[in-house]
């Protein structure tokens, strides 16, 4: 078979590399995976390790493809160390901290439904801290995606979410989420250089801010060697949620710009329930469906109707 057949392996990766809407698809596919793995690796792989070898491994993976574009951009990264290292620390290290502990504590569907909050907390953030106009439809789609996740929290139960009977890992992954918000909105200061060269800076950053809790998980006794089913969960997760994806993510921004490749990222709260229930068998009651309606379509309302209005 010639080398320009449309089956050849090089024609299929550059057909892909030019098809922005399949590699955003492909990018939420992955992203919303990384709560299956969450929860598989529960038993298989310590928490923090999962988090330090994620961002090793994608280091490891970044220096074959981007060492030169970072060494050249590297008196720029220099001048803004502490910018990088208070975003590689919360918005990667302490985030997937929080959310490989509380797949520990609750199931992969309510990881992936609350994660799916972060679009309207970065506009409500944006609202509170930065000055953002935010119209009135807005602000009901905000309602709208908090109050459904108030319902995932709650497991359909106003009298849990009365009391504050929160889940510990619910509680984990809304205060990741709230991280993860801050850290989006720190990337409207980020140092002029490719998005390749911030990546890796950042993914570095993450790497060495996790070491101090990989030491303290092996300090307290709750560290202990992966499994053979660990060890593919650390090689999965470094390479997919944390290498391929973003690099598919860059490469669709660059050619449809990032308002347009936003969108698709509300497709996250949809795969990872979808996900969790193939491969998990996990159960989803009505109050998720509910609330999977609600957040999205509050993030709609928000980002669509309200930022057109």
């Amino acid at each position: 078979m010639s080398a320009s057949s449309p089956a050849a392996p090089g024609s299929f990766w550059r057909g892909l590399y030019q098809r922005p809407a399949l590699l955003l698809v492909l990018t939420t596919l992955i992203w919303g995976s990384n709560a299956v793995a969450a929860r598989l690796a529960v038993g298989h792989v310590s928490p923090m390790m999962l988090t330090t070898a994620r961002w090793a491994i994608a280091c490891i993976a970044l220096w074959f493809v981007a060492r030169q574009q970072v060494v050249q951009h590297l008196p720029a990264l220099r001048d803004r160390w502490r910018y990088l290292a208070l975003m590689g620390t919360s918005g990667f290290t302490a985030f997937n901290a929080l959310f490989y502990a509380a797949a520990h504590h609750t199931t992969a569907v309510n990881l992936a439904l609350i994660q799916g909050m972060i679009p309207v907390l970065v506009l409500l953030a944006g609202a509170l801290y930065l000055g953002l106009r935010v119209s009135a439809l807005q602000w009901v789609g905000v309602v709208i995606t908090l109050a459904g996740v108030a319902l995932v929290a709650s497991r359909g139960s106003w009298a849990v979410l009365a009391a504050l009977d929160l889940n510990l890992g619910d509680a984990g992954i809304l205060l990741a989420s709230l991280l993860y918000a801050g850290y989006t909105l720190g990337l409207r200061a980020r140092p002029q250089v490719p998005p390749l060269v911030f990546f890796s800076a950042v993914a570095g950053v993450a790497a060495l801010a996790s070491l101090p809790l990989l030491a303290a998980e092996v300090a307290s006794g709750r560290f202990f060697w992966p499994t053979a089913q660990g060890w593919l969960i650390l090689v999965y997760v470094g390479l997919l949620p944390s290498f391929v994806s973003q690099i598919m993510f860059i490469r669709a921004v660059e050619m449809i710009g990032a308002p347009r490749a936003s969108v698709f990222l509300n497709l996250n709260p949809v795969f990872g329930p979808a996900l969790a229930v193939c491969v998990l068998s996990e159960r989803v009651g009505v109050y998720h469906a509910v609330a999977l309606a609600m957040v999205l379509g509050g993030i709609w309302i928000a980002e669509r109707l309200g930022a057109r209005r």
